[in-house]
C-alpha cells in the first residue's frame, strides 16, 4: 500500500501549489490513499465547507486537522457531516467531529488517526493514552495504521513515534511548518518524519508575511499575520507499506519549490 501525504496547507497559495502538484505527485507515485493537513487552509487558519470540498476536488482522499481546528467557525456547521475530515482524537470530549477513521481502500482498510502534541499547545487530553486507545481499536480491523501527529516540540513528536513503533504503520509530524531531514523507519517497522513541511507560500516565514514578522520580533508590539504571496512551494511524504504486515518498508519525502523542481 502507498500513502502520499501532503503537509499543513497554508491559505490560497497552499490550495493552488496543491492544485498544481497533487495530480503529478498522484501520477508519478500512484498512492492507494492520499492524506492532506488542512488545519491552516482557509487564510492560514482553519477550514471552511467550500475549501474542504475545493481540497477533495484537488484529488485528497482525507483531511486532518490540528490546533486551528475551531478558528472558522462555520466547522462546526459540517464537520459531523463529512465523511472525510478528522479533527485531534484526543480533544476533549465533547468536542465536535471525530479523531480518526477507517477507511476501504481496495480490498484493505486503513486507519488514519489524527492526534495532537501538548508540549507548547493547549492542554488538552493526553494523546500517548488516547492513540493507545484508538490503536487497540483499529487493530481489530487492519494492520495498516497512519497517524497525522500535529505537535510543535519535536521532543514530543520523537516520543510518540518511538512509542508508537511497532503499533502503527507510521507517525508524521505536523504543525511546525519546516520541513526536516530525518525521514526513516524505525527499528520494529513504523515509518517516522519529525516534520513533513507546509504547502504554500516559498518566501514567507511558516507561511505568513515575513516584514510583520520581523517587526514582531524586533519590537514585541503586536502585529496581525496574513499569509503571504509569491512563490509556492508543496511539501509531503510518500509511504510504502508491506502489503501482509502493514510495515513501512519506504519513506522518501517531496519537497518542491523553485530551487527543487517537479520532475517526473
Amino acid at each position: 500500500m502507498n500513502i502520499l501525504f501532503i503537509g499543513d496547507i497554508v491559505g490560497s497559495p497552499g490550495r493552488n501549489a496543491l492544485k498544481e502538484y497533487l495530480p503529478k505527485l498522484k501520477s508519478k507515485y500512484r498512492p492507494d490513499i492520499t492524506i492532506v493537513n488542512s488545519e491552516n487552509a482557509a487564510s492560514g487558519k482553519g477550514l471552511t465547507r467550500k475549501i474542504y470540498h475545493e481540497i477533495h476536488e484537488a484529488g485528497a482522499d482525507l483531511l486532518t486537522m490540528g490546533n486551528h481546528t475551531w478558528d472558522k467557525k462555520e466547522i462546526f456547521e459540517f464537520i459531523d457531516d463529512v465523511p472525510d475530515l478528522i479533527r485531534p482524537a484526543n480533544f476533549p470530549d465533547g468536542n465536535p467531529g471525530k479523531g480518526y477513521i477507517i477507511k476501504k481502500v481496495g480490498n484493505k482498510k486503513i486507519g488514519i488517526i489524527n492526534a495532537q502534541g501538548r508540549t507548547f499547545m493547549p492542554p488538552i487530553d493526553c494523546p500517548f493514552r488516547k492513540l493507545d486507545e484508538i490503536v487497540e481499536e483499529v487493530k481489530q480491523e487492519t494492520p495498516f495504521i497512519f497517524v497525522d501527529f500535529h505537535a510543535e516540540a519535536t521532543s514530543e513528536k520523537l516520543a510518540v513515534g518511538w512509542y508508537l513503533d511497532g503499533k502503527v504503520s507510521a507517525v508524521v509530524g505536523t504543525h511546525t511548518h519546516v520541513q526536516t531531514a530525518d525521514e526513516r523507519i524505525l527499528p520494529n517497522g513504523t515509518a517516522y518524519i519529525t516534520d513533513v513541511g507546509m504547502t504554500g507560500p516559498y518566501d514567507g516565514i511558516l507561511g505568513m508575511d515575513r516584514d510583520v514578522i520581523i517587526q514582531r520580533f524586533l519590537t514585541n508590539l503586536p502585529a496581525r499575520f496574513e499569509v503571504t504571496t509569491g512563490r509556492e512551494q508543496c511539501n509531503g511524504v510518500v509511504i510504502q507499506l508491506d502489503n501482509q504486515t502493514g510495515r513501512a518498508t519506504k519513506i522518501s519525502r517531496i519537497s518542491i519549490n523553485e530551487d527543487r523542481p517537479f520532475f517526473d
